[in-house]
């Protein structure tokens, strides 16, 4: 397996930030964010499910864009939407502020590896009229609508970067990580209002909501774009932890830090910055990965301990200097089949995907891919799908026998890969 990496300069987006704290000398006027930050909210009637044609949504992150292709079968690609319809709107606003261009420009530098992130994540609506989509470079939550390509409402988050994003089970709310401010928003998903909000851990980044609804579960990454990999000087990286929300009233119930987990079960050696997860159907087990480790951990929910920690094989083209990790991530993505019994993981900076039993921890075929990003779960529930960062493309894998079946073309720099809906008859917006 070889592998080929966009030279990071990760660094510099800290500089970006101190030059940021520089400019402020204090408290940063006019930061959005409140309750009525959203703009020109427009509702966005829900429907029944009937008339709907189940699909993928595929975040172009560097190019803005959404490919929308068929959930299972081949795949085949059905239309495209432009995430960033405001794109000229948005760079006046940042252009003209010294304190959001420095972050924009430490963006680019930094987790966006030279690029622009203007796609991280998305959901659609129940009805399929609009898609939900997390902007990192422009700092907010929009909604689009399907038909036209316009935007529904936009809300900005509190800070400088939006991130990582969950939908309730009733598809009525929208959680998305402000990861500079270390805030988790909570939205209406047909308004964009915000419903509330609560305090995380450094850099917020995945959400899950469990137990029917009633959790939130936030895990915080901490400081993943600086160079001070060693394992000396994990004490710079900030407050990782993960923090359980009540999902109605905000409240936080509970916070974990991993760090004593890790301690207790004899790996000192691991970081504990989770990446993301993956639980079991009854929510018995939770499956995360973690900076800079080539494999991922299992932890009992129920009696709050580590359980297993499997090291999966490492690519000999690989380099094991922690700095030419992207944003820390060696592994980075995974899902597990509706029956439990296996688990994907995405070798992010190894350049493969492996299907895992679950049981026996034993992997399978180590399937050759560009950069994995992401994991997800077909809509027929057969195949692993993940994003091929470094291909432009979108992969599925067999869960049966862990073997390619196919892959297709997409924009730049695929990350995100979500279920949703859009009108049967859809082929893109006429707008």
């Amino acid at each position: 397996m070889t592998r080929s990496v966009t030279p990071r300069r990760r660094h510099l987006f800290g500089m970006a930030a101190v030059l940021a704290v520089g400019l402020t000398a204090g408290a940063l006027p006019g930061v959005p964010g409140s309750a009525d930050a959203s703009e020109n909210p427009r509702p966005v009637r829900e429907t029944s499910s009937e008339g709907l044609r189940e699909v993928f949504f595929v975040g172009n992150n560097w190019e803005g864009t959404a490919d929308v292709i068929d959930s299972r079968g081949d795949y085949a690609r059905i239309g495209r939407i432009d995430m960033i319809p405001d794109k000229k709107e948005r760079l006046w606003e940042i252009y003209l502020n010294p304190v959001k261009l420095a972050f924009f420009l430490g963006i680019r530098l930094g987790p966006g590896e030279g690029h622009d992130q203007y796609v991280d994540d998305m959901y659609t609506t129940k009805d399929g009229k609009s898609v939900v989509a997390s902007r990192p470079s422009f700092a907010d939550v929009v909604s689009i609508d399907v038909e036209s390509g316009k935007i529904n409402w936009r809300f900005p988050v509190s800070g400088f970067r939006s991130d990582h994003m969950a939908v309730s089970p009733d598809g009525t709310q929208v959680a998305v990580s402000a990861s500079t401010s270390n805030t988790v928003h909570v939205l209406d998903m047909a308004t964009g209002k915000e419903a509330g909000r609560f305090k995380a851990g450094d850099k917020p980044h995945e959400n899950v909501y469990t137990d029917g609804g009633e959790y939130l579960w936030n895990m915080a990454i901490g400081e993943v774009n600086t160079d001070l990999d060693a394992p000396w000087q994990d004490f710079t990286k900030g407050d990782r932890r993960i923090t359980v929300a009540d999902a109605k009233t905000f409240e936080v119930k509970k916070i974990i830090d991993m760090r004593e987990r890790l301690d207790a079960f004899g790996r000192e050696d691991l970081s504990d910055a989770l990446r993301p997860v993956a639980f079991t159907p009854d929510e018995s087990k939770m499956y995360f990965q973690v900076s800079f480790f080539n494999g991922f951990v299992e932890y009992d929910v129920h009696t709050d301990k580590i359980t297993r920690v499997k090291t999966l094989p490492k690519n000999p083209d690989t380099s094991d200097d922690r700095t030419t990790f992207v944003n820390d991530s060696r592994h980075h993505g995974m899902s597990m089949s509706p029956r439990g019994d296996k688990l994907c993981i995405a070798g992010t900076m190894d350049d493969y995907v492996t299907v895992v039993n679950r049981e026996t921890l034993q992997e399978g075929p180590l399937v050759t891919v560009s950069k994995p990003y992401w994991a997800t779960v077909s809509g027929d529930g057969k195949h692993c799908v993940v994003s091929e960062s470094g291909a432009d493309q979108v992969t599925a894998i067999d869960f049966a026998t862990g073997e390619k079946v196919a892959s297709i073309p997409v924009g730049d720099h695929p990350q995100r890969v979500r279920l949703g809906h859009v009108p049967a008859n859809w082929t893109g917006p006429t707008g």
